[in-house]
């Protein structure tokens, strides 16, 4: 069996009182994409940035292709590449310029540099805008022209730290279509994403971080398999009436029963006949929700149950803000 991409082995940081990393583990294969899901706060950014070598870390270890972050970080840095949460080109230079510009950083040999410029340009449906200051750009062009950014030296772990915030659904799908094909011709993704949709459609697994802990770590489909093939999700006008309803719910091996604000969920492995139960429930005592629907698990409902929270947070990320 070959040697992870990544490897994380109790990796520690503390920024003061603020554990942003409190002994994480995480391996990651070759050709694969690993999402790591968490809100803002998680932990998320500062684990990127350690792999990155951008900071160093308090404790553990990681490699990122057999080359520890710490002993070797230049030979950590030629092997990967990194689209952070905010652009890391100038608006100033045209798009074409951008790319140039980070090939010449790269050391590139110089006659490699405007062919893989305009390869990338053109990968990335970017030709024809590419001699236009990047300011006259739309989110969805200057997110795509950050990860081209990132791709210039070919490396063959690529970082992508929450690539998609901010994009419409449109821009989203296409930035979507764009990591597959790079996995697909053996690049190795670490995805970090507060979006639920976007880990369960992109990643082979999933490493749910809260807290500075992982929390869970396994395939999507597992991880929503645990807590059964059914979800019943209930909303109320007013949270006193969903604490009636949650009381009603409770015990009895129902299922698994979650209470946030007005809605109460409900997960089961007894299909279409939970439903039932909980609508005789409701009957007997006159409790009436004011929307009903019936699904399968998403992992929004796996990071509910996982946290007691949703993954999205208003929190600052501990790395961000430093």
């Amino acid at each position: 069996m070959s040697e992870p991409a990544i490897l994380v082995e109790a990796l520690s940081k503390r920024f003061g009182d603020l554990a942003a990393l409190d002994g994480i583990d995480l391996q990651v294969e070759e050709g694969t994409i690993f999402g790591l899901l968490g809100p803002n706060g998680a932990g998320k950014t500062t684990a990127v940035r350690v792999l990155a070598t951008i900071l160093a870390p308090d404790g553990g270890r990681a490699e990122v292709l057999g080359r520890d972050v710490v002993r070797e970080p230049a030979a950590v840095r030629r092997r990967i590449g990194l689209a952070g949460q905010y652009a890391a080109v100038d608006p100033n230079l045209t798009g074409r310029e951008n790319l140039r510009m980070v090939g010449v950083l790269g050391q590139l040999p110089r006659a490699a540099i405007a062919p893989r410029a305009a390869e990338l340009l053109e990968r990335f449906s970017l030709s024809d805008a590419a001699d236009r200051p990047l300011r006259t750009y739309s989110g969805g062009m200057r997110r795509r022209l950050d990860i081209a950014a990132s791709l210039v030296p070919k490396p063959p772990v690529l970082f992508l730290d929450e690539p998609t915030t901010g994009l419409d659904l449109t821009s989203r799908n296409e930035l979507w279509d764009m990591i597959r094909e790079l996995v697909d011709e053996g690049t190795t993704v670490l995805l970090t994403t507060q979006y639920l949709e976007e880990a369960d459609q992109l990643a082979e697994r999933v490493a749910v971080i809260d807290g500075g802990l992982v929390i869970a770590n396994d395939t999507p489909e597992r991880l929503k398999a645990d807590l059964g093939d059914t979800v019943v999700e209930m909303d109320f006008a007013d949270e006193a009436l969903a604490g009636r309803a949650l009381a009603l719910l409770e015990g009895d091996g129902l299922g698994s029963v979650e209470h946030e604000h007005r809605t109460v969920r409900v997960s089961s492995n007894r299909g279409a006949h939970v439903l039932v139960d909980v609508l005789r429930r409701f009957d007997g005592d006159g409790v009436e929700p004011d929307t009903l629907s019936v699904r399968e698990p998403s992992l929004d409902d796996v990071f509910m149950a996982l946290t007691g929270h949703k993954a999205v947070s208003d929190e600052i990320d501990e790395g961000e803000a430093r």
